[in-house]
């Protein structure tokens, strides 16, 4: 079988950020002895990843020796532009901007979130450097069917043709000398690109705003802007915020703590 990491024609390595695309950019330099000139690794920052994703990508750039297109959807024409580890934008900027010009908020089943700040931002870059025509590469596994039924007829999935897992993905890392460095949440990891991303499940959302309630302000503000909610079966973002700092008030913070002296 066809090495499905070789390089043939103009190609767009989609770096999410996450282990997994990393793990395909790594497999992509190996087979090729490097970034071939047909290739570029994107990575399209919303301005809601977390700072470790954005540490990681900076990382891998280092480590690795390898050019990536840190790239920004933005209202003025010509809708994007490239920036950088130090000028990326860590408030959600590019998230409000495309929220504001639509006058509505994504949702599961309208996620213009993805296709403008990401599929769409990556495309408008290709063709300002010359290129339409070009294969989208994405780091999906063998092991991801509901994704690999969505994107194979669209994308090049190299990691599902060469059967890769997440236990392949896992032991590469932790034989490796850097790493994601992302909390888990409820026993798995925050996946996803946006920190509270709607798509994510509700407990694993609760977990993050329990762990950090600054992280839900945010989607508060959007939702109160648009006066709409991001997921119509769940709270409203404020809500879940409110509901975090309830169970924390629950406990008396002048309550005293007396010495026991097992430390001692």
């Amino acid at each position: 079988m066809a090495d499905p990491f070789k390089i043939l024609e103009p190609t767009c390595i989609s770096f999410s950020g996450g282990r997994t695309s990393a793990y395909m950019l790594w497999r992509v330099l190996q087979s090729n002895n490097g970034l071939p000139d047909d290739a570029k690794v994107c990575f399209a920052n919303t301005g809601k990843e977390d700072e470790a994703t954005l540490r990681f990508v900076r990382d891998v750039e280092k480590h690795w020796n390898v050019p990536i297109v840190w790239l920004e959807f933005t209202k003025k024409q010509p809708k994007f532009k490239v920036v950088s580890y130090e000028t990326a934008s860590r408030n959600g900027e590019p998230f409000a901007e495309i929220i504001e010009s639509k006058q509505f908020l994504p949702n599961a089943v309208m996620r213009f979130c993805t296709g403008e700040l990401k599929i769409l931002t990556i495309e408008r870059y290709y063709k300002s450097i010359g290129i339409t025509d070009f294969e989208t590469m994405v780091g999906i596994r063998a092991d991801e069917p509901k994704r690999i039924v969505k994107m194979r007829e669209t994308k090049l999935l190299p990691l599902v043709d060469d059967k890769v897992t997440q236990s392949d993905v896992q032991s590469f890392w932790k034989a490796n000398n850097f790493d994601l460095q992302i909390n888990f949440y409820d026993g798995v990891t925050a996946l996803g690109n946006c920190d509270l991303c709607f798509m994510k499940p509700m407990k694993q959302i609760a977990s993050m705003i329990a762990d950090k309630p600054e992280r839900a302000v945010w989607w508060a503000n959007q939702e109160k802007f648009i006066s709409g909610k991001f997921s119509k079966d769940r709270p409203n973002y404020a809500s879940m915020l409110q509901y975090s700092k309830d169970q924390i008030d629950m406990f008396n913070k002048d309550e005293e703590a007396i010495s026991c002296f097992c430390g001692d």
